[in-house]
């Protein structure tokens, strides 16, 4: 799928919403700037988040009220080449059906990753659009 804007990206985030549910987990690639965090705020947003999405890049993850008690959990590993005890708290989150659980830059817990989980895809295009894959 070909996204041309960042509202695209959101709006395709939102769309995506109505397709999870509890108890899945998504990895998101792509390079810096490729529009994993925007696609997150539009997958939130369409899960019913009020909460304002931002990257955890420094804290690592940050967990979301979904309505219902469900939970959204945004993990970023970008600048954790060893997880080290996040290890823990990311199979935890993983394995509470309440949540939904969305990766970035997942190499270093790929081991961890439920073989059913969801794979989303970003890269750039020459003509500043990008390219969606599942």
């Amino acid at each position: 799928m070909k996204i041309a804007s960042e509202q695209e990206m959101l709006d395709f985030g939102k769309e995506f919403a109505k397709k999870v549910s509890p108890g899945q987990v998504i990895e998101l690639l792509g390079d810096v700037g490729a529009g994993k965090t925007t696609f997150t705020r539009g997958l939130a947003e369409g899960l019913g988040v009020k909460e304002s999405i931002t990257s955890p890049s420094f804290t690592i993850s940050k967990t979301y009220a979904l309505p219902g008690g469900k939970n959204l959990v945004h993990y970023d590993f970008y600048r954790l080449p060893d997880p080290g005890l996040m290890s823990e708290d990311l199979s935890e989150s993983i394995g509470n059906p309440n949540n939904i659980v969305i990766i970035e830059w997942a190499d270093s817990v790929a081991n961890l990753l439920p073989e059913n989980h969801i794979k989303i895809t970003i890269s750039y295009n020459e003509d500043d659009t990008r390219e969606v894959t599942l």
